[in-house]
C-alpha cells in the first residue's frame, strides 16, 4: 500500500436548480446547471487508525467525508487544501467527499468503479444535507447540466460546450441545509423553468441569464449580491449568484470592470481526477 493518495476535484458553482428529494439518497438530487472551476479542492488521504479531517490545516467536522470512509470500510487521515471558501456556494463539501472517495479507493485498493465512488460521495452529501447536485457535476467537469436527478445509476447529464474565464467575489455563506430543509416549492418551480429555457438554447449567455432570473424568482438574492450583479451589468458584463452562497460570479472580466477585486479562474475542462503516483 502507498503512503498516501491524492485527488483533485474542481469547485462547482450552481446557477440554478430544482430540488428532488427521495427516500433513497442515491435517487434524490437536483436538476439544474452550473460550471466547474479550475479552482478546487486537493484531497490527500493517508492511513490512520481513526478518521480525522482537516481543511487548510484546521480540523473540521465534515460528515460526508466520514460517511464515505465508513462506506468503504476504512479509516484515514484526510487533509484537504482549497482555493475556495467553505459554505459560499462552491461545492467544497462535495469536493471533499468525492476526493476522499477517489483517494481512499486508490490507497486501500477497494476496487470500486468511478460511478460507485461518485454514488458514495453523492449519497453522503444528500444524507448530510450539504448538497444535492455538486458531486455529480464535479465528477463530470465543464459546464454540466443535470437533466435528471440522482447518482450516476439514476441521473442524466448534459453540458454546455464552453470554457470561459470566470471571476468571483464571495461576500459570505448561506446554509445549504437550512434552504433545502425549508419550503423549496418556489425555488423548484423557478429551477424547472430555467432548465427548460436552457435546454432550448444551451449557451453560456442563456445560462447566465436564466441563473440571474432564478436567483430573483427563488427569493435568494441578498442586497450585496444584487448590487454586485447590477454593477457588473452596468459595466457591460454579465453575472449571477452562486447557489447556495452569498457569492457573485461573472464571465470574463465582468467583476474587475465593475470595480471589484475578484478571484480569477476558468471553467475546468474535466471532472475529478486521481493524481498520478
Amino acid at each position: 500500500m502507498s503512503d498516501d493518495a491524492t485527488a483533485f476535484v474542481p469547485g462547482h458553482v450552481t446557477g440554478f436548480f430544482s430540488a428532488h428529494p427521495a427516500d433513497d439518497p442515491a435517487v434524490a438530487g437536483s436538476r439544474g446547471a452550473g460550471l466547474t472551476l479550475s479552482h478546487g479542492v486537493t484531497v490527500t488521504v493517508e492511513p490512520a487508525p481513526e478518521t480525522t479531517v482537516s481543511l487548510d490545516g484546521e480540523a473540521v467536522e465534515m460528515p460526508p467525508v466520514a460517511d464515505v470512509l465508513r462506506a468503504l470500510g476504512v479509516t484515514a487521515a484526510v487533509d484537504a487544501e482549497s482555493d475556495l471558501p467553505l459554505g459560499a456556494g462552491f461545492g467544497v463539501s462535495g469536493a471533499m467527499a468525492l476526493g476522499t472517495a477517489l483517494a481512499a479507493n486508490a490507497l486501500y485498493s477497494c476496487g470500486r468503479s468511478e460511478n460507485e465512488l461518485v454514488t458514495l460521495a453523492h449519497v453522503a452529501e444528500v444524507r448530510a444535507g450539504t448538497g444535492l447536485g455538486d458531486v455529480v457535476a464535479q465528477a463530470r467537469g465543464g459546464m454540466p447540466v443535470r437533466v435528471e436527478p440522482g447518482a450516476p445509476e439514476y441521473g442524466r447529464m448534459d453540458g454546455i460546450p464552453a470554457r470561459p474565464e470566470i471571476e468571483y467575489v464571495a461576500f459570505g455563506g448561506l446554509s445549504t441545509a437550512d434552504v433545502l430543509s425549508g419550503d423549496t416549492s418556489a425555488l423548484t418551480a423557478a429551477g424547472e423553468t430555467a432548465l427548460e429555457e436552457l435546454r432550448a438554447e444551451p449557451t453560456l449567455d442563456r445560462f447566465i441569464a436564466e441563473s440571474r432570473r432564478f436567483a430573483r424568482d427563488a427569493g435568494l438574492l441578498t442586497d450585496r449580491v444584487e448590487t454586485a450583479i447590477d454593477d457588473v451589468r452596468a459595466a457591460g458584463g454579465d453575472g449571477s449568484m452562486a447557489m447556495l452562497g452569498e457569492t457573485v460570479f461573472a464571465v470574463g472580466s465582468g467583476l474587475s470592470d465593475a470595480g471589484y477585486d475578484p478571484e480569477r479562474c476558468r471553467v475546468h475542462p474535466a471532472g475529478a481526477t486521481l493524481r498520478s503516483e
